[in-house]
């Protein structure tokens, strides 16, 4: 009887031992699994010297010029319709059949802007008091015709500038525009100078049985656009 009870505490105790065993197993393989090294890296958005925010938004901003003579310090910004008033001379009001008159304006990026194409609209009527058209049927806008031309340096305009310029306009007031896009620099890098020919022809287009002498104490007031797209 003593010898059983001796037996049955030694086995108790080995398997006392041996679960206290397999506990202390189990518990190193957690501490293993937990205990690791960990890191991290970061980068941000920044410029090219790692200083500052590295994205956003640029600048972009086209001015205009019609002094005449021309004065480079007389660049602005006019970018609702009427705009700045082209200075047509000589003579614009007083046009008879074969006659022209010639009107300069030069266009630029500003200082920190980027690139520019620019594209010449066709002509719309000017808004503003006091220049609305004198021509209510439309029969002087319809006879007139437009001829532009455009150089990157300065010139006079006059009809040589259509001998040594670019015409990218050419057809009647109201619908030519322009027929292909100029570059503008940017940083104010590059300036393109256009002229506008305005010219009642020696035979404009009438109505059917109208003479020229229809046209006479008429007067319209053109405006136009140039669209300038970033680049």
């Amino acid at each position: 009887m003593a010898l059983h009870a001796e037996r049955s505490r030694m086995t108790q105790r080995t398997k006392t031992m041996a679960f206290l065993s397999g506990g202390l197993v189990l518990g190193l393989g957690i501490t293993a699994t937990l205990a690791a090294w960990t890191d991290t890296e970061w980068v941000f958005g920044g410029n090219a010297d790692g200083s500052g925010p590295g994205v956003g938004t640029g600048t972009f901003e086209v001015e205009q010029n019609v002094s005449v003579p021309f004065d480079p310090a007389a660049f602005g910004q006019f970018e609702t319709n009427p705009g700045q008033d082209l200075a047509f001379a000589p003579g614009a009001l007083t046009l008879s059949p074969g006659t022209s008159v010639y009107a300069p304006v030069a266009l630029r990026t500003i200082d920190g802007s980027v690139g520019a194409a620019l594209t010449l609209q066709d002509a719309v009527p000017a808004e503003g008091a006091g220049l609305e058209a004198e021509d209510p049927d439309g029969l002087l806008l319809a006879a007139l015709t437009l001829r532009v031309a455009v150089s990157a340096t300065a010139t006079t305009c006059d009809a040589a500038a259509f001998t040594t310029g670019t015409i990218i306009a050419s057809g009647s007031l109201d619908a030519a525009q322009g027929t292909a896009a100029q570059a503008l620099a940017a940083d104010s890098g590059s300036t393109q100078y256009y002229c506008f020919e305005v010219t009642l022809p020696a035979a404009p287009v009438l109505p059917a049985g109208a003479t020229v002498d229809v046209l006479q104490g008429r007067a319209v007031t053109p405006a136009w656009e140039f669209i300038g797209t970033s680049v």
